[in-house]
């Protein structure tokens, strides 16, 4: 790399217009716009990883945070390295609604 050159990492997360409908909609439901959606990994599940979410209203000193259309989702740093390139999505289906990410860093689903 030639001198002064410098690279910077930019780690990304996408969040889909449906994720960020029902972000807005409980936020409705619990009457706090200062709401965001968090997302947790740890060990476990079909893929290797098992996905925790939650409403929160403060953010950690290690939460890094990712915006679209007027919703805020944050992740711990350890997290977001698992999360690397991933896609949030609310998904609704005749069994129920829920959240869901595609990983593609996860090497297996169910």
């Amino acid at each position: 790399m030639p001198e002064g050159t410098t690279t910077e990492t930019t780690q990304t997360l996408t969040i889909t217009d449906s994720c960020a409908a029902r972000i807005k909609a409980l936020r409705e439901m619990e009457g706090n716009d200062g709401l965001m959606l968090r997302i947790a990994v740890s060990g476990g599940g079909c893929s290797g990883f098992q996905y925790g979410f939650s409403l929160d209203d403060k953010q950690a000193g290690d939460d890094c945070t990712f915006e679209h259309a007027g919703v805020t989702v944050i992740i711990d740093e350890t997290s977001l390295g698992l999360l690397e390139g991933s896609e949030v999505d609310y998904k609704t289906e005749l069994g129920g609604s829920f959240f869901q990410i595609a990983n593609p860093n996860a090497t297996s689903s169910c």
